[in-house]
């Protein structure tokens, strides 16, 4: 007996260190990662955003997605897709508020192709423009950006086995099909077109919109953890793809300590009217619309 219970002791101690060595291992190349896809933004600070996670107080975060990496689209491109998050770990609740691509906004930079719509200041200026404007815009505070490819997204959605998402309508998008009120598990394939389809929709932009936040809500519900912040694959899939202001610190406090967030999500968005200027097309957003959301978006942070 005492010889099985040094047996036994060894294969335990034998264990422990594999798996020690094992979680070293894996959070060193998830920190690898982290290093390669961050990137400052460069804008405004309004808040000490590190010291706001460490804290665990109401975090924002703008995502931008761009329409390229698929198909062979590899330029910089617009931001075809905004939305502003605030995960508030003391109400266990997630705010979700897309922002209309072609919404009229003044860019502080860029005084000189003012006005313009909101997804040209990822052209001109990357994400600081497009933090800067919005945040002028509507007097809310920015901690964190992220900004993600199509295709970036399609990975993602693979990497985390699928989401389960319910249409709200019914339509064709190459060479896939959405029933409406049917749930159905989409690969990223499937997902992507299912985010990425807009003139068919009768609502146009704003059917789009929801649809985006559809998938984005059930890819946060499987991606905020922490084993998926430590899991190489998911990382270096996206890696590619995906850039943000979030170091692998932050990243970790938002997985251990923000995951309960996604428990009640709320979802809006900023409505405008269509408007021409000089030829071109765009979304005005009253002032009082404008006030809206950022009472919204402030009350959110409470």
């Amino acid at each position: 007996m005492k010889t099985w219970k040094k047996v036994v002791l060894w294969i335990i101690a034998i264990l422990i260190v594999i798996l020690g060595g094992t979680a070293f291992a894996a959070y060193h190349n998830a920190k690898n990662v982290a290093n390669e896809v961050y990137q400052s933004s460069g804008a405004k600070s309004e808040r000490d955003a590190s010291q706001i996670l460490k804290d665990n107080k109401p975090v924002s975060i703008l995502f931008m997605g761009t329409d390229t990496d698929f198909q062979g689209r590899s330029y910089k491109g617009r931001s075809d897709s905004m939305m502003i998050l605030t995960l508030n770990p003391k109400t266990n609740t997630t705010t979700m508020v897309s922002i209309p691509r072609d919404m009229k906004v003044n860019l502080p930079d860029f005084p000189q192709y003012s006005p313009s719509k909101i997804n040209a200041a990822y052209t001109y200026g990357g994400p600081k423009e497009a933090i800067n404007s919005l945040q002028n815009h509507f007097k809310f505070p920015i901690d964190y950006y992220i900004t993600l490819s199509l295709g970036g997204l399609k990975k993602a959605i693979d990497q985390v086995g699928g989401v389960d998402v319910v249409s709200p309508l019914t339509f064709d998008s190459n060479g896939e099909h959405y029933q409406k009120g049917q749930l159905e598990h989409m690969d990223g394939t499937k997902a992507m077109w299912f985010s990425q389809m807009r003139y068919d929709d009768p609502a146009g932009d704003y059917g789009r919109q929801a649809r985006q936040r559809l998938v984005l809500t059930a890819l946060m519900k499987k991606a905020i953890s922490y084993k998926t912040v430590l899991n190489t694959g998911f990382l270096n899939s996206i890696s590619h793809n995906l850039k943000t202001n979030l170091t692998m610190s932050d990243m970790t406090q938002l997985a251990l300590h923000y995951r309960n967030a996604n428990q009640n999500i709320k979802n809006d968005y900023a409505h405008g009217t269509g408007q021409m200027l000089d030829g071109v097309s765009f979304q005005d957003v009253s002032g009082a619309e404008q006030q809206r959301i950022s009472d919204v978006l402030n009350n959110s942070l409470k």
